[in-house]
């Protein structure tokens, strides 16, 4: 076959370092456009883009020239740099070291747009941690919670 065709999509999860609630609604406004703006450019087009005060969520579909590690390192990297500029609170502005990444299948790319969607109201119920651990329990990822955090 001459050509090489895929079609994975990812629902990307990461927060601020220790969870740090810095991303206001005003930051967000432009964050996530940004965050889209920096996964389409690397050839990973985004569907949805969203979260709170100290978490993003990011669905995409993965360049088929990219690893999944290259693309989560490219958009934190463009967005540590890009966040930095936005005033002072943000001069020592970091991600946390990793990520929770996601497959998902076509057929349920709209259920997860509007789960980013709902971030808002979601977390007014339940903790960053304790969505994510159940991401990775719906997920069957084994973790440790000791390496989990930071």
């Amino acid at each position: 076959m001459p050509q090489s065709l895929a079609r994975v999509l990812v629902h990307l999860v990461f927060s601020t370092k220790n969870r740090t609630p810095i991303l206001t609604p005003a930051v967000c406004t432009e964050l996530h456009p940004y965050m889209a703006g920096t996964l389409t450019q690397n050839g990973c087009p985004s569907l949805r883009v969203g979260g709170v005060e100290d978490h993003v969520h990011l669905l995409f579909g993965l360049s088929r020239t990219l690893s999944l590690a290259q693309a989560v390192e490219l958009v934190k990297t463009s967005l540590s740099k890009w966040i930095k500029t936005q005033g002072r609170a943000f001069e020592e502005f970091h991600w946390q070291h990793g990520y929770g990444a996601f497959s998902v299948s076509p057929s349920r790319a709209d259920e997860v747009v509007r789960y980013i969607d709902q971030q808002p109201e979601h977390h007014s119920k339940q903790m960053f941690e304790d969505e994510f651990r159940l991401l990775l329990q719906k997920h069957d990822i084994e973790f440790d919670e000791r390496y989990v955090w930071d």
